[in-house]
C-alpha cells in the first residue's frame, strides 16, 4: 500500500472525515486490522482563513507548497489537498513536488460522467464558486458546464460554511436554507449537486434529495478519499 499525504486542517472538521473514510475503505477492501498508510500536515485554519479573506493567495500558495514538500520528504507517495478552495494553487503545488497530486475536481468530474449528469450545481465557498480554478477545470479539462447559485445563494452557502460547519455547528435551519438554494438551482436547470466544499457533506447528503429535490449528490470529500485509496492500492 502506498502512503497518502494529506494537507488538512482546512478545516479539521472535514479532515476528520478524510481520515475516517480512508481507514474504513482500507479495512473494507483489505479486511482484518488493515488501515490506510497516511501522513498528515494539519494547519491552524485561522491563519489560512485570514490569508483567504485578505486575498493573499501568494502566501497561501507558499504554505501549501511547504506542506507538500514536507509530506514528500516524509515518505508520501501521493498528495491530497483536503479542501476544494485551496485547489486554487493545485498546479503550483504539483509543480513543486515529484509525487502526484490527486485533484479533487478531476475526481468529481469522473463521478459526474459516471452518473450521466450534465449540469451540476456547485455549492462551495465564494472563492470556489466565483473564481475560475474549479469551474474552469471542470469545463476545460472535462467538458462539464457547472452552475452556481445566484448572489444571495452564494453568500448563504459561504456564510454557513465558515460561520457554522467549519466550527462544528450544524443547525436544521441552515440545512433548510442550503436546500432552498439547491431547489432554486434545480429549477434553473441543474440536474445534480456538487458538495464542493469538504464541509458541506457534513450537512447535506443524498438522503436529503427527496421529492422535488430529486438530484444526484456528489460529495467531493468522499470521492477524493476513494480516489486516493484506489491509487494507494494499485500495484
Amino acid at each position: 500500500m502506498k502512503t497518502i499525504g494529506l494537507i488538512g486542517g482546512m478545516s479539521w472538521e472535514s479532515t476528520v472525515v478524510y481520515y475516517q473514510h480512508l481507514n474504513r475503505l482500507a479495512r473494507s477492501r483489505l479486511g482484518g486490522l488493515h488501515s490506510a498508510s497516511l501522513l498528515l500536515r494539519s494547519f491552524d485554519f485561522a491563519g489560512i482563513e485570514a490569508l483567504q479573506a485578505k486575498g493573499d493567495w501568494e502566501s497561501a500558495t507558499r504554505a501549501m507548497i511547504e506542506a507538500a514538500r514536507s509530506l514528500e520528504r516524509g515518505g508520501a507517495e501521493c498528495l491530497l489537498i483536503c479542501t476544494n478552495t485551496m485547489h486554487l494553487m493545485a498546479d503550483a503545488v504539483q509543480n513543486a513536488v515529484d509525487i502526484p497530486l490527486i485533484h479533487i475536481a478531476d475526481v468529481t468530474a469522473d463521478a459526474i460522467k459516471a452518473s450521466a449528469c450534465k449540469t451540476p450545481l456547485l455549492l462551495a465557498t465564494r472563492y470556489t464558486m466565483e473564481q475560475g480554478f474549479y469551474r474552469g477545470r471542470l469545463r476545460d479539462h472535462h467538458g462539464i458546464a457547472s452552475l452556481v447559485p445566484e448572489e444571495a445563494g452564494r453568500q448563504t452557502v459561504h456564510d454557513i460554511i465558515y460561520q457554522e460547519l467549519c466550527q462544528g455547528i450544524f443547525r436544521p435551519e441552515s440545512k433548510q436554507r442550503m436546500l432552498d438554494v439547491v431547489r432554486t438551482g434545480l429549477a434553473q436547470g441543474a440536474d445534480s449537486v456538487i458538495l464542493g466544499c469538504t464541509e458541506v457533506g457534513l450537512l447535506l447528503s443524498q438522503q436529503d434529495m427527496t421529492g422535488s429535490l430529486d438530484a444526484v449528490v456528489l460529495d467531493t470529500t468522499l470521492l477524493h478519499a476513494e480516489a486516493a485509496l484506489d491509487f494507494a492500492l494499485k500495484p
